[in-house]
């Protein structure tokens, strides 16, 4: 092991000041690296959601235009009052099945922590048993 020959000539609280510099210059380079790290996956994010945004509108639109299409398909064979009423009912129900599906599975996952819970409720009651 080869040590810089300035550093044996050091007391001991120069070389613990030393030490202390270099250890804060490490962390806050560290801290800085981090720091752009963070930024640099947050612009990505970001885009990436943007990117999400505009596809929703694009979907939305998508659908917009199903659902007229399915009108005028109906409207052939019927008035089209009537064959947009049939598709409002349709898309109500679909709606309706959803959502109750989405409601139990909700209701499935409470509590998100039920571990966490239950060992916090056994040391309330560990502490008032003292």
């Amino acid at each position: 092991m080869n040590i810089d020959p300035d550093l044996r000539e050091q007391t001991l609280s120069e070389l613990l000041g030393r030490f202390t510099r270099e250890a804060t210059l490490l962390i806050k380079q560290e801290r800085d690296l981090a720091k752009a790290e963070l930024a640099k996956n947050g612009r990505v994010a970001a885009a990436g959601a943007a990117m999400i945004g505009v596809g929703g509108v694009f979907g939305l639109g998508a659908f917009a235009a199903l659902t007229a299409t399915f009108i005028l398909a109906l409207a052939l064979v019927m008035p089209a009052w009537l064959a947009a009423l049939i598709v409002a009912i349709v898309y109500g129900a679909i709606a309706g099945i959803l959502a109750l599906g989405g409601k139990n599975l909700v209701v499935k996952a409470q509590p998100l922590i039920p571990e966490t819970i239950e060992t916090i409720k056994e040391d309330i009651a560990w502490v008032k048993g003292r």
